[in-house]
């Protein structure tokens, strides 16, 4: 695909990266690399989390590791800031001098914001912020308890030179609480690397097996799905992909519900490793309270797997119900255990919805979001 201006020197400016999995991980790794297949010269520039990784080659991309450090109110905190603070933004001047970068594209707004904000300042350089849920994500609620975080978002919105945002659910969170104008939908995409095994869908094994993947925190809703899976008449058992701090709760919650021996925690996964997991489900739920894309979604449709989603955030945007998964609202548990006792006890259901997820997913694609991110590049200054 042919660029659609010159050739841009591209710092894609994450919140976190390698040696990490999550959202926000893969987009920025598989932006980074379609780019560079463009001809765009590229980094990757992320908060380094005290490992002092320095800079390090992944997947043939430069990724700096700057030091992100953030006021706060305590006064020991103030004193220790007033240390770090100008030798971080010393570090990120000497990262903008070194790359030259023509746009500092910020990949989900956190420490990394505020400092990406400077350097584009200091350097007079267009800066595009993409959003990814960030706002209302959090499980330390970040932007609801720092107002430094909130100001900092808020004015980066405004100075920006084009915000986008991973769903409709996310540009409207930026639009009605943060102020933004103007927020183009830039979705995320998916490796359709993993043999489509289940295009035929459900098999008639017992036990069905469901599988879910993300973060193990509240707003995932985890709970929601093991209340739901003592209550689903097809008795399916449970793979969880994933970890977090709500993982020991959840442990409990597994005793209480009495589902011992049909529920097993997998732990931190890979894309490649979830998506293998995915093709020998029978159906993939995604039951957070909160979404603000639904990766997983696009993961269990290249899987050929069919899906239940929650109605609650971007997983609604993708899906089509009856036709491409079924949504629901998880915190109706009843429903919940019904869609996928559904999905477990139709067969012709499961390889209906698996059949439209297969076709949906052939436009979600990385090369995708990098043309979208080129569109963007090509009508900066």
């Amino acid at each position: 695909m042919p660029l659609t201006k010159m050739p841009r020197r591209v710092a894609l400016v994450s919140s976190s990266y390698h040696p990490y999995f999550g959202g926000v991980e893969e987009h920025t790794r598989h932006t980074a690399t379609r780019l560079l297949a463009q001809g765009h010269v590229v980094e990757v520039w992320t908060v380094d989390r005290g490992e002092h990784l320095g800079k390090r080659t992944v997947d043939g991309v430069r990724v700096r590791y700057l030091p992100a450090p953030l006021p706060a109110s305590r006064l020991p905190n103030l004193a220790r800031f007033a240390l770090k603070g100008p030798a971080a933004l010393a570090r990120w001047s000497a990262a903008r001098r070194e790359f030259r970068p023509d746009v500092l594209h910020v990949q989900c707004f956190g420490p990394n914001g505020p400092y990406a904000m400077l350097t584009a300042a200091i350097g007079r350089t267009p800066l595009v912020l993409s959003a990814h849920g960030e706002t209302f994500m959090d499980s330390d609620d970040i932007f609801g308890q720092s107002f430094l975080m909130r100001h900092e978002l808020a004015r980066a919105l405004r100075k920006s030179a084009s915000v986008t945002a991973c769903s409709r659910f996310v540009a409207e969170d930026l639009e009605e609480r943060f102020g933004a104008r103007e927020v183009d939908v830039v979705p995320n995409g998916v490796v359709m690397s993993t043999p489509l095994v289940r295009a035929t869908a459900a098999t008639e094994r017992s036990p069905r097996q469901v599988v879910a993947a993300g973060r193990l925190v509240q707003v995932k809703g985890f709970d929601l799905l093991l209340r739901a899976l003592a209550r689903a008449s097809t008795m399916p058992r449970l793979t969880v992909l994933g970890d977090g701090p709500a993982r020991r709760e959840l442990t409990d919650l597994v005793r209480e519900l009495g589902l011992s021996g049909r529920v097993d925690f997998r732990g931190r996964a890979s894309s490649e490793e979830v998506q293998q997991a995915m093709a020998k489900a029978d159906v993939v739920v995604v039951p957070s309270r909160k979404e603000a894309f639904g990766i997983v979604v696009l993961e269990a449709w290249a899987s050929g797997t069919p899906v239940v989603v929650t109605s609650r955030g971007g997983p609604g945007e993708l899906v089509v119900d009856g036709m491409t998964g079924l949504v629901v609202d998880p915190e109706d548990i009843n429903a919940l255990a019904a869609a996928i006792d559904r999905v477990l006890s139709e067969p012709s259901t499961g390889r209906r919805l698996a059949a439209g997820g297969l076709n949906s997913v052939q436009e979600y694609t990385w090369e995708r979001v990098a043309r979208d991110y080129d569109r963007i590049y090509a009508q900066l200054p």
